[in-house]
């Protein structure tokens, strides 16, 4: 059980880059689709092609004389499609523009421009996490004694992630300049060792048979540990080197 919550650690950090990333990519092309409209075909009757009007010839003939004809008017030349690499490249642009420092952008400035953003998104996935805990609690009949001998032992977990996590911002391992899923895996394998002695602690807390009957419940503590962290604290990247 262990192994597997150090997978779903893992792989949760790596979902969560890659989820963004692919919203954004894909965002345009949902919206290309959606946009196009099918032009519905119109119905031949069989016997309409077999036996023509003799009165159409006729009519045609008298619209136009009758009817000015009309010229069409100038189409715009077709803009060039954006092809998805374009696009993944135009929302690596964005990404770098939203969550990188701007040009002149000091580290206070910067944190008072994404740290609400961040608080928000993170506000009620944070509410839901607490509440899942609680229940799953309930159901291994956790005592509030061991509830917070666990966050004590929570608060250890959270400055080895903040710190490893702004090391490897640092170094560009993370980096909001530019796509490096390698390093986004390499930061997810970092990142699952941690998670993994945190069970080591839970285990030290809690009796085999409350652990397993959290995991029964749904919980994961690997996702609740991911959610609580106080990623608010980290510090900024560094600015841009230009090109």
């Amino acid at each position: 059980m262990a192994r597997a919550t150090w997978l779903l650690g893992a792989t949760s950090v790596v979902g969560v880059s890659l989820s963004v990333w692919l919203y954004l990519d894909n965002r345009s092309l949902r919206g290309e689709l959606a946009g196009r409209s099918a032009t519905p075909a119109t119905a031949v009757s069989p016997a309409a092609v077999a036996r023509p009007d003799p009165v159409a010839p006729a009519s045609r003939a008298a619209r136009s004389i009758t009817r000015p004809a009309v010229t069409p008017e100038p189409a715009l030349p077709e803009a060039p499609k954006e092809t998805r690499l374009d696009r993944r490249a135009r929302r690596t642009d964005e990404l770098a523009a939203t969550f990188g420092r701007l040009e002149g952008e000091s580290e206070d400035d910067y944190k008072a421009r994404i740290l609400p953003l961040m608080s928000a998104g993170l506000a009620l996935p944070r509410i839901r996490a607490e509440e899942q805990r609680k229940v799953a609690e309930d159901k291994a009949h956790v005592t509030p004694e061991q509830s917070a001998r666990l966050d004590k032992a929570f608060d250890k977990v959270y400055g080895e992630v903040l710190d490893f996590t702004n090391k490897a911002v640092a170094d560009g391992q993370l980096s909001p300049y530019e796509r490096n899923v390698s390093g986004w895996l390499e930061y997810a394998g970092g990142l699952g060792g941690i998670l993994n002695e945190a069970n080591g602690q839970i285990g030290k807390i809690l009796e085999p048979s409350q652990v397993r009957a959290m995991y029964d419940s749904g919980f994961e503590w690997s996702e609740y540990l991911g959610l609580k962290a106080p990623w608010e604290q980290l510090k900024p990247p560094p600015a841009r080197t230009p090109k």
